[in-house]
């Protein structure tokens, strides 16, 4: 893939050979929650191979859970012969989205985001083929985004907006009690404009995203329409929630990864293989590119085959993620804390000594997210060293073992060989 992400080749919209329709697909899998224009999107889509984009904010250095719905997204567009554009938002993560928070966002400077872009484009090359005609382009909007004229900018775009219209979205009425800055209300013009300027120079028609993206997106398909007069089409995906409505992949670490180093692919399997029942065919659709009759099989049984189908799925996603030798190895530490199997378990290196409280070993292994936290863990009853169950937060490693090595149990899921 070119590492000059502003110096990407036009995309021109060509005659489809297949009249399969991949929204039909989006939608089949559970991907599809809001659509602007559908049935001229329908067919467009049917018709013509065409250009479309996703935005990432590199605000951190890798991707996380929250981006890998988009992304699935992305490779059954390019499946079906479409263009994906990545989207690195350089420019507006200078400013912060403010969609889906309750405070400013922490404002990065130049190097920061250097740094990330580069992180991101290395770890996308794992998602998307960057060759061949239908290839993946990055772009990054501090290309274009860094060196505009706010005067002209103002006459050009903000003309298009309606404040009124804009307090409307959900973004900014979620922060209107507690303060929104100016700053930050710039954010939808900035994001509407990435689309036109997309729309310019590579011919790009669709911008995917989030729900939670939905007044972002909505903004630049009518920039398009009312400035350029043409076609521009908006698609966002259902979020990945739990049962009670939270966001699924917040671990006792933060949040779950998709790099090995912030999350092992040994962790990434777990919490997949932990899903509740009710999330297994959502996830399998969503996270895996299984047909769906395969996918109808796995999930139909609701008693203890159930428990087959969440060792396919951690080993699915974990395959897409981290490649097959890494899903292996994960199953096979699985299998191994299991059955008592210490040779083939995750083992971790810590700085400690036999003096060392458990407390601090929960915390030095990442299963416990504060001290307090700990010792509710351990007040619980769900924390053993070795067949040892510790009972008290002042209990040390040497109150079980005077080995350098032991197993570390948290509950009836968690099983880590610790060497001091």
């Amino acid at each position: 893939m070119t590492k000059k992400t502003s110096t990407a080749k036009k995309v021109v919209a060509k005659k489809a050979t297949s009249q399969t329709n991949v929204l039909d697909t989006l939608y089949a899998r559970g991907f599809v929650k809001q659509t602007v224009y559908e049935d001229d999107l329908r067919k467009t889509l049917t018709k013509e191979k065409v250009s479309f984009y996703v935005g990432f904010d590199p605000t951190a250095d890798s991707l996380h859970i929250g981006h890998y719905i988009p992304i699935m997204a992305m490779a059954h567009m390019q499946k079906a012969g479409h263009t994906p554009l990545v989207l690195i938002g350089g420019g507006t993560a200078m400013i912060g989205d403010p969609s889906s928070r309750t405070d400013m966002r922490l404002m990065l400077d130049k190097n920061q985001i250097a740094t990330h872009v580069a992180a991101f484009e290395k770890q996308m090359e794992r998602f998307f083929s960057f060759s061949g005609k239908n290839g993946a382009v990055v772009v990054n909007n501090a290309d274009w985004l860094l060196n505009l004229n706010y005067v002209d900018f103002l006459r050009d775009i903000g003309c298009y907006f309606s404040v009124n219209k804009m307090l409307t979205a959900d973004c900014f009425k979620s922060r209107l009690e507690r303060g929104l800055n100016f700053l930050e209300f710039n954010y939808m013009l900035m994001q509407a404009y990435d689309f036109l300027v997309l729309h310019q120079k590579y011919g790009t028609l669709l911008q995917l995203g989030g729900n939670d993206q939905w007044s972002n997106i909505l903004a630049g398909a009518d920039l398009i329409r009312r400035k350029n007069q043409k076609d521009a089409f908006a698609v966002t995906f259902t979020l990945l929630e739990t049962s009670s409505g939270e966001k699924m992949g917040k671990t006792q670490k933060g949040a779950l990864w998709l790099d090995a180093n912030k999350t092992t692919p040994y962790e990434f399997y777990q919490y997949f293989r932990n899903v509740e029942d009710v999330k297994i065919e959502e996830c399998f659709k969503l996270l895996t590119f299984l047909e769906l009759d395969e996918i109808a099989e796995l999930t139909k049984h609701k008693d203890q085959r159930i428990n087959d189908a969440k060792k396919r799925l951690a080993f699915e996603v974990t395959k897409l993620v981290h490649g097959i030798d890494a899903a292996n190895k994960a199953q096979n530490e699985a299998l191994a804390a299991f059955s008592g199997n210490s040779d083939a378990m995750s083992s971790l290196k810590i700085d400690a000594t036999g003096d060392t409280t458990i407390v601090d070993v929960l915390m030095l292994t990442g299963q416990a997210k504060s001290k307090s936290d700990a010792r509710n863990l351990i007040a619980g009853g769900g924390v053993k060293i070795d067949e040892h169950k510790v009972s008290t937060p002042q209990d040390v490693i040497n109150t079980f073992t005077k080995s350098k090595e032991f197993i570390l149990h948290k509950g009836k899921k968690v099983h880590i060989k610790i060497k001091l």
